[in-house]
């Protein structure tokens, strides 16, 4: 249900001047929102332990054993290749020229093997870490994951999860080339300690640049996620704001909003590529030095009779075999990237899960009940000691400012999210204490933007436990005034869903369809008839009343139209509940009328004191 409609997340304050910012006093600081000053530099902690099976897998073996092959056979090749030289010069044969064939048929088949395993083992950690992720979000429920944004949530599941999985391949890789760098300054210290001594003269300055150049990737890699996963929880904010933003003429502001932390994205961006810039620059001019060092040292030698021909050939493999511990950079910047993903990732692996036990909701009318139910998003209060009762077998409407604090209380009535303080009763029962299978048969719920899952429409229509016969389903889109164009598509209800370009509008009585269809004691309805032209929406209400009959409603609006046929309105302001009457008697009021986006009065009787409260 959470994902039929980003409203029905759990909302996040927008930054001041945001229309969508509920004006609410600030939350008291817990220990969490008290941090170290860290001269504004990111802390980035050592990769939690729970990724380290998740970094490793089938494929990381191939790769470690397909690396270590193509490692052996690099390291015997110069020696092997200077043997041939060297007995081919002297007219002793070319027995070692097969042996140095095998050896290179060895090295290709390793390196191709390892070409394939990397970036499959990378693929298959990322998929294992996202489902660790995951099933920890899930385990831990919604009041523990709705104190991080959703935006930080998405990047870190989507983002953070990639770059963790490279840790193996770039593990792999650096010890094979850290390794090989060892060997081939013992090789070089062999054939003649001047070429180790020309060798080591020049190499260490390429390491201490690379060790400089990771410490800035690692601060710039965990700054550059952590900006972006605010932009994204600034983009998502506006989304559910939407129609806030559009009555108040605020749609300028809210994209310099939005976009604000652009800037520094790009800079962290740029630092990012101006760091693999400098380390690339660095070892290009410092691997050509260190070759022509060794390779004078190594004809000097050759001229005075100490080396061979073919001893000359194994000094310069193995100087290259030595530089390449300076590609170690690009393995070693692949490490500090997985280090900064897994340390984004420690929060969501962290999460505490939800401890207690389930129990089986008894029969009951509907009633739904908040009492003292206070939550805080990101530093504010957006519900503030709510008291809300919705009679079972009544039609309830929740109107209120802004859209993302109305659609709060939605998603706390099905269990989308739970209060920080309070309770959320149905029928008496906490939902925190009802078994999450019986929640989808106990309540149902519609949004404005609905996902509609599914291979075909009636699929769609029946998601969920148990689905409805397909007489029901039908009878719910009649009433949803659904039927007609479903009808009309080129297989019915049997249409495939990947095949349909639907309208807002559409998709919306396609919501409302779902949620009839099911036989609940308790609906909740998010703004699902915003996108409904007058006339549809009309006979859409006429039939809610007629399909809900006993049957206790919920519903989030702003309209006026829909205010009106509810039995009784619940006005939200501030995060309390400020009245509960009629629609026609809150009318007069004028800050009731505000909140609405517009609709015909009604009957005007004489301005009343509205009842506070329930």
């Amino acid at each position: 249900m959470h994902s039929d409609r980003t409203d029905a997340a759990p909302p996040q304050p927008a930054p001041t001047g945001s229309p969508d910012r509920p004006p609410t006093r600030p939350a008291p600081p817990t220990a969490d929102d008290t941090r170290p000053d860290d001269g504004g530099r990111p802390e980035v902690t050592r990769p939690p332990r729970l990724l380290l099976p998740a970094a490793g897998g089938r494929w990381a073996l191939v790769l470690a054993l397909a690396v270590a092959a193509s490692t052996t056979a690099t390291l015997l090749l110069p020696a092997l290749l200077a043997r041939a030289v060297n007995q081919a010069l002297g007219g002793a044969g070319t027995a070692t020229g097969h042996r140095l064939i095998a050896l290179l048929a060895l090295l290709t088949v390793a390196e191709a093997t390892a070409q394939y395993a990397a970036p499959r083992s990378g693929a298959d950690a990322a998929a294992r870490i996202r489902t660790m992720a995951i099933r920890r979000t899930l385990a831990a429920g919604p009041a523990a994951v709705a104190r991080m944004p959703v935006g930080d949530l998405v990047a870190r599941l989507t983002a953070s999860a990639p770059q963790a999985a490279l840790a193996a391949p770039a593990l792999v890789y650096s010890a094979a080339q850290l390794l090989m760098a060892v060997v081939a300054v013992v090789a070089l210290t062999l054939l003649s300690p001047l070429l180790s001594l020309a060798f080591l003269a020049t190499a260490p300055t390429g390491y201490a640049v690379i060790r400089r150049q990771l410490r800035r990737t690692t601060h710039a890699g965990d700054g550059y996620q952590r900006t972006q996963a605010q932009l994204a929880s600034g983009l998502l904010d506006a989304l559910s704001g939407s129609r806030s933003i559009a009555a108040s003429a605020t749609l300028t502001r809210e994209i310099e909003r939005v976009l604000r932390p652009l800037p520094h994205l790009s800079r962290l961006g740029h630092e990012l590529w101006d760091t693999q810039r400098r380390t690339a620059w660095c070892t290009g001019l410092l691997a050509p030095a260190t070759q022509l060092t060794v390779l004078a040292v190594a004809g000097t030698q050759v001229a005075a009779g100490r080396l061979g021909v073919g001893d000359l050939l194994a000094a310069l493999g193995y100087t290259g075999i030595g530089l390449s511990g300076l590609g170690t950079a690009q393995s070693l910047l692949d490490v500090a990237q997985a280090r900064a993903g897994a340390a984004r990732l420690t929060d969501v692996l962290t999460l505490p899960v939800r401890g207690g036990t389930s129990r089986p909701l008894p029969a009951g009318p509907g009633r739904l009940e908040l009492r003292g139910v206070v939550v805080r998003r990101q530093g504010d209060v957006a519900l503030d000691g709510l008291d809300l009762t919705v009679p079972d077998g009544s039609w309830t409407a929740l109107v209120g400012a802004p859209d993302s604090v109305t659609s709060l209380v939605a998603a706390l009535a099905v269990g989308l999210t739970e209060p920080d303080e309070g309770t959320v009763t149905l029928d008496g029962v906490p939902l925190t204490t009802i078994h999450p299978d019986e929640l989808p048969t106990a309540i149902s719920c519609a949004f404005a933007d609905p996902v509609l899952t599914g291979a075909t429409v009636q699929d769609a229509l029946g998601l969920g436990p148990a689905p409805p016969p397909p007489w029901r389903l039908r009878g719910a889109a009649r009433a949803a005034q659904a039927d007609t164009f479903i009808r009309r598509l080129p297989d019915g209800y049997r249409t495939p869903m990947s095949s349909l370009v639907l309208s807002g509008g559409e998709r919306q009585r396609l919501g409302l369809a779902r949620a009839f269809a099911r036989d609940s004691r308790l609906i909740v309805l998010d703004d699902a008839t915003c996108g409904l032209d007058g006339a549809t929406e009309a006979a859409a209400l006429r039939a809610l009343r007629e399909e809900t009959a006993g049957r206790t409603v919920l519903h989030i609006t702003r309209r006026a139209t829909v205010a009106a046929a509810a039995d009784r309105v619940a006005w939200l302001h501030e995060g309390r509940v400020r009245a509960v009457a009629a629609h026609d008697e809150l009318w007069p009021l004028a800050a009731y009328r505000d909140v609405l986006d517009g609709g015909t009065p009604g009957p005007r009787p004489a301005p009343v004191k509205a009842s506070a409260g329930d």
